[in-house]
């Protein structure tokens, strides 16, 4: 279906990509995986043609077509929103835009006529007599009302031009559909949506996400970008993260026999399989992980930050209680009416379908801003560290990391260069790199600054607002696991699933309404009809 041969990427003297062959077959979806810089996007650009390798190529069968995901969000305000999806197969929409323009002659001629008939056969061959209903479909379960179909691009905001270009790539069946970090910007129910749609995809898709539990949802591969190679893992994302794993362990036990690290790869397939059978998401082309090969299974040469949340000391029983809180900006209800008594150990998941409302929320429990109306009060024995979703405030001084972390020191062991360059070592700023002005951090840098931050205030409460934003796969998954082994108290809210649904035990939405409160999981909390029900009754679904 789609293939590359001998491809090579430099860009001075780092070499991006050297001497890749690898293929993408129909029926399964690839979930391209590397470190940052290691060039997952720049790999989609080249198979998608819109950059070019030093050497090497990429086939495309013929006759088939490819779609690629819009990533500018401007690109198309100059079309209506139906048109816009339309342009998703260019073919049919060039067909249809030469119809429509003969139509439109006022001196129609014969030949017109002619013509008209043989684009009509054309665009009859493509479907494209049901293009507006589909298209329009496509739209609709996007959260795309029927009354913006008709509207201009430039009218619409930036959420929902994100579902558009989304319906845009989707829309037509495309033969190979390529997509750079799809989830970014969709709500729940839209992911929950596009990961169906693509669990069962009969074409091929490659995909570039930070979101774990939608490539867990939707990939038969995972393709690792590694020491300038990709090669093809068969499974999903968790699948390729547990057997590196595994496997790297194996590699350390030295003195382990052969016959052992087999076994013991061969009952971790067994277990994997099994639990991939009995998930949700699980579709017939995921069971090709019972076929895997054990010599597949390698070691990654991936580094993972060593995130530890120590306490100085433990809370008592008394944590926060909050008394018929309200907030509002510009007139607009955010939340009200926010009763809450958090218990020690709880790990809440804080969710809002309006991202205001969690930030005005976060600002006043910090003391940043100040409610409409209510109290709250943090427990005499609670210590709080916070990661708020825009930090870059914490940044603009230019200083080294050494000197940036510094600041937040408490005794004098803890100012001392060593002691500051070990929690900066954690995070993967290791010799010179501890050295770095702060003030020309990526945001992934900027993010694990902060983590080193948080981790030398020891808290014993977290307060934690899209804490994945800018942080490679990684960092992800080392910040998840710590989570889970934190012993305090965590209020978090994130786009992230899988962080969702692993940490929280009790979730609390805000709505202009007031706020449902339950203790279960996140998914539980997701699909259950009693909680659509209410959210309805509140006028908030």
């Amino acid at each position: 279906m789609l293939s590359v041969s001998n491809l090579s990427v430099q860009f001075g003297k780092r070499v991006l990509f050297d001497e890749v062959n690898v293929s993408f077959t129909p029926g399964n979806c690839y979930g391209i995986i590397g470190a940052n810089g290691a060039g997952k996007s720049t790999f989609l650009k080249i198979l998608s043609g819109k950059q070019d390798a030093n050497s090497g190529s990429v086939h495309l069968e013929s006759g088939k077509r490819l779609s690629v995901l819009e990533q500018n969000h401007n690109a198309c305000d100059s079309y209506t929103v139906l048109d816009t999806v339309l342009r998703g197969n260019q073919k049919l929409y060039k067909i249809k835009a030469e119809m429509d323009s003969l139509y439109a002659k006022e001196d129609f001629s014969d030949a017109d006529g002619e013509r008209v008939g043989t684009l009509q056969v054309a665009y009859e061959e493509m479907d494209g007599w049901n293009a507006d209903s589909e298209a329009a479909a496509l739209l609709s379960n996007l959260e795309i009302p029927e009354k913006l179909h008709y509207v201009s691009m430039s009218e619409l905001d930036g959420k929902q031009k994100v579902r558009v270009l989304l319906a845009q790539a989707l829309f037509g069946n495309p033969d190979v559909l390529i997509m750079d970090e799809p989830t970014n910007d969709l709500d729940y129910d839209t992911i929950m949506w596009l990961e169906q749609f693509l669990a069962n995809y009969d074409n091929t898709v490659i995909v570039v996400s930070h979101d774990r539990h939608f490539l867990d949802a939707v990939c038969t591969h995972i393709s690792d970008i590694d020491f300038g190679k990709i090669n093809h893992f068969s499974g999903n994302y968790t699948f390729w993260y547990e057997s590196s794993q595994l496997a790297a362990r194996q590699r350390a036990q030295q003195n382990k026999k052969a016959e052992e690290k087999k076994k013991e790869l061969q009952e971790f397939i067994s277990r994997f399989s099994a639990n991939v059978a009995k998930s949700k998401q699980a579709t017939s082309r995921k069971k090709m992980i019972e076929k895997l090969n054990i010599e597949e299974i390698k070691p990654s040469s991936r580094r993972y930050p060593a995130l530890i949340f120590e306490q100085e000391r433990l809370a008592g029983d008394q944590i926060l209680n909050i008394e018929n809180l309200s907030a509002s900006l510009d007139g607009e209800v955010l939340f009200k009416d926010v009763h809450l008594n958090l218990a020690k150990g709880d790990k809440v998941i804080l969710y809002a379908k309006d991202t205001r409302a969690i930030a005005a929320f976060y600002d006043i429990l910090m003391g940043e801003a100040h409610a409409d109306s209510g109290s709250f009060e943090w427990g005499v024995t609670t210590n709080q560290a916070y990661l708020p979703a825009d930090h870059d405030a914490f940044f603009e001084k230019p200083m080294s990391l050494v000197d940036w972390l510094r600041q937040y020191a408490k005794t004098e062991e803890e100012k001392e260069e060593v002691f500051l360059r070990g929690f900066l070592g954690k995070m993967l700023f290791s010799g010179e790199e501890a050295l770095k002005q702060c003030n020309v951090l990526s945001g992934g840098e900027k993010v694990r600054c902060m983590l080193s931050k948080m981790m030398m205030e020891r808290a014993n409460v977290l307060l934690l607002n899209e804490p994945t934003n800018h942080l490679d796969l990684e960092s992800i998954t080392a910040f998840n696991n710590s989570l889970k082994n934190f012993k305090g108290t965590l209020l978090c809210s994130t786009s992230d699933h899988a962080f969702s649904q692993s940490l929280g035990t009790r979730i609390v939405e805000l709505t202009p309404a007031g706020i449902i409160d339950r203790h279960m999981s996140f998914d539980e909390y997701m699909t259950d009809p009693k909680i659509k029900e209410l959210r309805i009754q509140m006028g908030v679904n």
